[in-house]
């Protein structure tokens, strides 16, 4: 089985690099299921019913979220509804959507699972915990199960990719729109990578306009950030899973600037 993997699209730039990129790589490289982390997707942050709608048309079978899942108000209008979109699964349980969902496709189902860090980031239920419930679950439906690791601290992502080594397909960090160079398979089939990276302005500071992101560190006063324009970057990871034991075969790196 063959996944695509686009790491956080940040507001239009980084819909419109998905909008070249996704099919063009479907066709080349014959992709199964293509999986993208969407919360920062529309204005740079948050997510609406028109973007996700958008990003389905694009040929994005999936949609993961983290600490921006709520930054748009209108998700709580249809994020109940839409088994292709989860949130992180540590929420609290009170809250609506869902932390994994199954996807069904020609060629197999794949289980996906959303997870949020603790460390710097908001504090919620643990990610380890979240992950075992959520496991009892995907695991009576289907071998491989991806998992987006939506976390500030490369510690954190790197614990839970060998606590879950041999359970999960892959462990794929998200959050600092910086691709890393560690991708890597783990001793018992889980493949995983630090950060999948950014799909969105490239000479921007992490997708913001750079003079207000300098403004801001310059005089510590509050700024409305901005996406930045100009050249997009593209981020993603292409995984090769052998669907009957769920263990990954094959972990690549996709860094492409484009001019969109």
């Amino acid at each position: 089985m063959k996944i695509l993997f686009i790491g956080d699209i940040f507001g239009n730039p980084g819909r419109k690099a998905a909008k070249e990129m996704v099919q063009k790589l479907k066709k080349e490289r014959q992709i199964d299921f293509c999986i993208a982390n969407g919360e920062n997707a529309a204005g740079g942050s948050g997510i609406t019913y028109v973007v996700a709608q958008e990003l389905y048309k694009y040929g994005i079978d999936a949609i993961t979220l983290g600490n921006h899942t709520w930054s748009k108000k209108e998700i709580m209008n249809f994020i109940d509804s839409d088994s292709n979109i989860v949130r992180p699964a540590n929420y609290p349980v009170e809250l609506p959507g869902r932390g994994s969902t199954v996807i069904c496709g020609e060629n197999g189902k794949v289980g996906i699972l959303n997870l949020m860090g603790r460390i710097y980031m908001d504090s919620i239920d643990c990610p380890f915990k979240a992950a075992e419930r959520e496991l009892e679950y995907l695991k009576n439906n289907c071998k491989v199960i991806i998992v987006d690791m939506h976390a500030e601290a490369t510690s954190e992502k790197c614990a839970l990719a060998w606590y879950l080594d041999g359970r999960v397909s892959c462990v794929l960090g998200t959050h600092t729109h910086v691709q890393t160079a560690d991708e890597r398979i783990l001793p018992f089939g889980t493949a995983f990578i630090s950060d999948v990276g950014m799909t969105g302005p490239y000479d921007g500071i992490i997708g913001v306009n750079r003079e207000i992101v300098i403004q801001k560190f310059l005089t510590h006063m509050p700024v409305r950030f901005e996406v930045a324009t100009g050249r997009v970057q593209f981020n993603a990871v292409y995984l090769e899973i052998d669907e009957k034991t769920g263990k990954t075969t094959g972990i690549e790196r996709i860094y492409e600037i484009l001019e969109v």
